[in-house]
């Protein structure tokens, strides 16, 4: 048999790094969540992972740019350890607390959530974490406390986009979200740690970020270190941006148009795509596919007023 020594193989013939990569990324991931398949929980979807590569090199976090190339790119150096989370408001146990001790002993869960994101693109991501609701719980909110607010970190010299200057989309930090205390405690929410059964990436929202899956993305804050809980609703950062388009609730509702495009449908990050190939894209599912579980939190509200 003739082998062929690396002096003798074109340039044409080796495989580039990224693309090596990225498959071998992607056969570990589809195996790992194969096996897993034979066994989901009840939270999880059958739908298939999108491959690891795509989900933390395609990303919202304006904090490290408005590119969704940019997190993968600038986040690399981002600390997060240690890491202090401020807990406040209406709260029995109000404090700064070392991430370690706060969520110390909380039961640590694998699901896989569909992600819709506003702009028209989702994913399938396995994730990590916690849910909320144990959290709160161990805070012990006051019966007064019908919010709860949390913000980002506020560190320009590590978060370029954070920097005086830098464009971001109208944006004004540190970012600011909230959730009303019965979807903060809805067995769906979570707080995401690790990713693909690896530690959450900078660029994915580390050391731990919010996961609503009946929510459009924006919902999901990254890297908090404030946790308020309060009696009347917070204003969040992109509705203080642009509230003609992002509204408290943020529910996915295919009926509700962003000002600038349709949200009826979506195309699933990973699948192939083209201008022309307009059969790629699937419907967009009410609450992203979750009303059964979600849907009686918001009986007799106007879903396309309440948006």
């Amino acid at each position: 048999m003739l082998i062929k020594r690396p002096s003798d193989i074109p340039s044409s013939e080796i495989t580039p790094e990224n693309v090596y990569t990225n498959r071998r990324q992607f056969l570990q991931t589809s195996f790992a969540f194969l096996a897993a398949g034979q066994a989901r929980g009840p939270y999880d979807t059958t739908e298939p992972v999108t491959p690891y590569a795509d989900a933390t090199s395609y990303n919202n976090y304006y904090e490290f740019g408005t590119d969704k190339r940019h997190p993968a790119r600038y986040a690399g150096s981002f600390k997060t350890k240690p890491w202090t989370v401020r807990v406040e408001g209406l709260v029995k146990k109000p404090a700064n607390y070392n991430l370690e001790d706060l969520i110390k002993g909380l039961t640590t869960e694998d699901r896989i959530y569909r992600m819709r994101c506003v702009e028209g693109w989702s994913m399938v991501i396995p994730w990590r974490g916690f849910p909320l609701a144990d959290l709160i719980k161990r805070l012990e909110p006051l019966p007064s406390a019908k919010y709860v607010e949390f913000k980002t970190l506020h560190a320009p010299d590590q978060m370029r986009g954070q920097a005086p200057g830098f464009w971001a989309g109208g944006l004004n930090w540190p970012y600011t979200e909230g959730l009303r205390l019965d979807e903060a405690t809805n067995p769906l929410t979570l707080i995401a740690t690790g990713i693909y059964g690896r530690t959450l990436p900078n660029q994915n929202g580390a050391p731990w970020r919010l996961v609503t899956p009946w929510k459009y993305g924006f919902k999901g804050i990254k890297a908090i270190v404030r946790m308020r809980f309060v009696e009347k609703q917070p204003i969040s950062s992109w509705m203080e941006a642009f509230p003609e388009a992002y509204g408290f609730y943020a529910n996915v509702n295919p009926s509700v148009d962003h000002p600038n495009f349709s949200q009826a449908t979506e195309q699933r990050l990973g699948e192939p795509w083209s201008l022309f190939a307009g059969n790629t894209r699937r419907a967009t599912l009410m609450f992203n596919g979750y009303a059964a579980q979600v849907a009686s939190m918001y009986r007799g509200m106007d879903l396309r007023r309440d948006y």
